[in-house]
């Protein structure tokens, strides 16, 4: 049974809470806790991440406005997509393909190395989503089992006033504030970089549309361009 302390005999600190509370709800604290920390970690890492990738698509749209690849290899999506026109362009060029065809072809394998590498930003979002959505759930359970502990505490203790009744309460609603504490960030920083992807995404098709017509357009001088490349 849980010791009932005065009020004036309880620590409301943040390290009191938490010292105080059921061990069930404890468990439920750390849990938070650790999910919290990783969000960050993984909310910076994704934001360092997509400054590299708008700095990347920058450089793509540059290339898509003077009509053909830099022969210097980029990184990220401008090295995956100048790798990917260079072997389908060798490949089209040996079938013999026409123009539309060739386009074709170039713009499906410049656009799935676009994907690749988007793909790659994306490692660690499904984790933030269920954060967002299912701490404040998880923070719930712990205040309730805790107000459930600490009513029996209390009625095995036949003292129902306030003073006793109140910090046994805010012990459990700490649970809570930790679950939205960890789940707001998260629901924000996922719409945020979901939103922030899906423009880059298509930003980089549109100058990868534009690169494919150029340089099926331009057969024979693509050869010369695209030998560089590597």
């Amino acid at each position: 049974m849980e010791t009932i302390l005065p009020v004036e005999g309880r620590d409301f600190s943040i390290i009191g809470l938490i010292s105080h509370a059921d061990p069930f709800v404890q468990a439920i604290m750390l849990l938070l806790a650790v999910a919290s920390v990783i969000c960050w970690a993984l909310i910076f890492e994704k934001f360092i991440r997509l400054m590299l990738l708008k700095r990347q698509v920058r450089q793509l749209a540059q290339q898509a406005a003077t009509g053909h690849l830099s022969p210097d290899r980029g990184r990220g999506i401008v090295g995956a997509v100048q790798h990917a026109a260079q072997s389908e362009w060798s490949d089209g060029i040996a079938r013999g393909e026409t123009r539309n065809e060739l386009r074709a072809r170039l713009e499906r394998a410049m656009r799935a190395a676009m994907k690749g590498q988007l793909r790659r930003v994306e490692g660690g979002l499904p984790f933030l989503a269920t954060v967002g959505s299912a701490s404040p759930f998880i923070g719930l359970l712990g205040t309730v089992w805790g107000i459930m502990h600490s009513f029996t505490a209390i009625a095995q203790a036949k003292d129902t006033s306030l003073a006793v009744v109140a910090p046994g309460i805010a012990e459990a609603l700490f649970a809570t504030a930790l679950g939205l504490a960890a789940a707001i960030p998260a629901v924000v920083a996922y719409n945020q970089i979901t939103v922030s992807l899906g423009k880059s995404a298509e930003r980089a098709g549109t100058s990868i549309a534009a690169l494919a017509k150029s340089m099926a357009r331009h057969q024979s001088e693509g050869v010369v361009r695209l030998e560089g490349v590597g």
